[in-house]
């Protein structure tokens, strides 16, 4: 295959996965909307290995770039909330929620709680109240697990209500 035969493929197979639904596409689909654009039939050995192949590399590049999105997100998360900024007692600020409510990562009898908790002022101390709820490693990670289902409920109350 010529590369500049090569070159107009892999555009437009990146042209059609950049404008596509990454959840409804196959490569199959891929190959089909390109074959049409380009008046070629890609679905010849040598053709659709270049395809896979193209396919492939913009998936991982996706891929990357997410990783890194998260990464920056994780990043600036930590440096607004102080990047390592403790409680009066000790524990790990990993955000607030707000002025009475903040999201700790403490260590209790050996144990790693996260707590979402209030807290009041004394003596110039802030200091954790009652309310609020600390949650194992195990129920942690079981709560981050359904947080789309949490908020696809929500968002089902919330079009009920408008």
């Amino acid at each position: 295959m010529e590369a500049e035969m090569e070159e107009k493929i892999q555009k437009t197979v990146r042209s059609i996965l950049q404008q596509s639904n990454m959840d409804d596409v196959t490569e199959y689909k891929i190959r089909k909307q390109a074959s049409d654009k380009l008046h070629l039939d890609l679905s010849k050995p040598p053709y659709k290995a270049f395809v896979k192949q193209v396919v492939r590399s913009f998936l991982e590049e996706q891929q990357q770039q997410e990783e890194e999105k998260e990464e920056a997100e994780e990043e600036e998360q930590e440096r607004q909330t102080g990047d390592g900024e403790y409680d009066d007692e000790g524990n790990l600020i990993v955000c607030k929620l707000s002025e009475k409510r903040k999201v700790t990562v403490q260590d209790f009898r050996g144990k790693t709680l996260v707590s979402i908790r209030e807290y009041f002022k004394k003596d110039g101390k802030e200091l954790p109240t009652a309310k609020g709820i600390s949650l194992t490693e195990e129920q942690w990670s079981a709560f981050k697990k359904n947080v789309p289902a949490i908020e696809k409920a929500i968002s089902k109350m919330e079009s009920r209500i408008m």
